[in-house]
């Protein structure tokens, strides 16, 4: 019975978070601690396929564009990637580190008539997390690491007026500095476990096109894990997770300063904190595959959103497969997303009726 313990999370590494609160794109790693085995090597890839379209509300002067103008679809797809190392060090100490892209964003708005036809954004991310485990009991354990994470993005807005209204930033990658803390508590005999893991925030400092400093935040996170064998085939788990995104803006001085921005809006911003929830079953088929199902769901803020998104809130609906040894497991999912509506800001307009697909396969190794 005890893959389907590592069975539960497979799903949750591979294609859950793909559009989780604002530009997250992966959930907290740190379980990797609990991962079966002595020694174990794990590598996941995520895909994902969006389709992000709205129209335009009506723009004044001196845009002067009418409403109901079709964005096109957005969203660019995208791939986003994690690797693992957990390592036994002795009955107490368990040492992990993983590597993968917290943060991310692809915007593209289609050639047509559309206000701002043609812009594009960018933000990507590679964080390296090192965690040490220390078991006191059975059942207790505590664990922390540090975090280092490297930030980069560019934008790109072609507004129809052309110069003096378009801007142009590409920033080069910083890297920030933060820490992990967490606990657990287990009852080994039914795979039962709650882990609550703390992320602090990364701080990233960056210039705009005139040398102002201008400083953007990944903010602080919560995970709360949990899991519990209900039959000698069938183990349910959940999490949920909260992020402080209304910590997070990208507002360069002299784009706050560009008279098409009469309303001083950042580039890009949170529209509150998210609390993203899910809720799964993993049943054991065979001695060695099993099949994952998993619930989640964000609710929306009800407030307009950065164009760094075009959504608000999910529903998603994932089913996964896992073929598992003594030496290796092998895991693919699928995960139906239906996107949140609602409104942006510095490219107005109104987004509702879109969805997004997200694949995602995990290769874990024991050695």
């Amino acid at each position: 019975m005890k893959f389907l313990a590592t069975a539960a999370v497979a799903l949750g590494l591979t294609a859950t978070t793909a559009f989780a609160g604002s530009i997250q794109r992966a959930n907290d790693p740190s379980q990797i601690l609990y991962e079966r085995g002595k020694n174990y090597l794990q590598f996941s890839v995520t895909y994902a396929d969006a389709n992000i379209s709205g129209t335009s509300t009506a723009l004044p002067p001196p845009i002067a564009f009418p409403a109901g103008l079709p964005s096109g679809d957005i969203a660019e797809n995208f791939l986003s990637y994690s690797v693992g190392l957990k390592v036994e060090l002795n009955e107490k100490l368990t040492f992990a580190v993983v590597g993968n892209n917290p943060v991310g964003a692809d915007i593209s708005y289609p050639i047509q008539p559309y206000p701002f036809a043609g812009s594009t954004a960018e933000v990507s991310s590679t964080a390296l997390t090192g965690y040490l485990k220390y078991q006191i009991s059975d059942r207790f354990s505590v664990y922390g690491g540090l975090r280092a994470t490297s930030l980069e993005g560019n934008v790109n807005l072609v507004p129809v007026l052309g110069p003096p209204f378009a801007y142009t930033l590409s920033v080069s990658p910083d890297i920030g500095f933060g820490y992990v803390l967490g606990a657990a508590f287990e009852i080994p005999e039914i795979l039962m476990k709650f882990a609550l893991t703390y992320e602090s925030r990364t701080e990233h400092d960056f210039t705009d096109n005139t040398g102002a400093p201008f400083t953007v935040e990944i903010p602080q996170a919560v995970t709360l894990h949990a899991r519990s064998a209900v039959s000698e085939k069938m183990l349910v788990f959940g999490s949920i997770r909260w992020q402080e995104w209304s910590e997070f803006q990208v507002a360069p001085p002299d784009f706050l300063a560009n008279p098409l921005n009469t309303a001083q809006l950042p580039i890009a911003f949170g529209n509150g904190d998210y609390t993203t929830y899910e809720v799964g079953v993993a049943r054991r088929l065979t001695e060695k595959f099993s099949i994952i199902g998993t619930f989640t769901y964000e609710p929306e803020n009800d407030r307009p959103v950065g164009n760094l998104e075009g959504r608000d809130g999910f529903l998603a609906y994932g089913l996964a497969g896992r073929y598992s040894t003594p030496t290796y497991d092998i895991t693919a999912g699928v995960r139906y997303i239906d996107l949140g509506p609602t409104n942006t800001t510095t490219i107005n307009s109104q987004f509702a009726g879109n969805d997004a697909w997200a694949l995602g396969l995990q290769l874990g190794y024991r050695f």
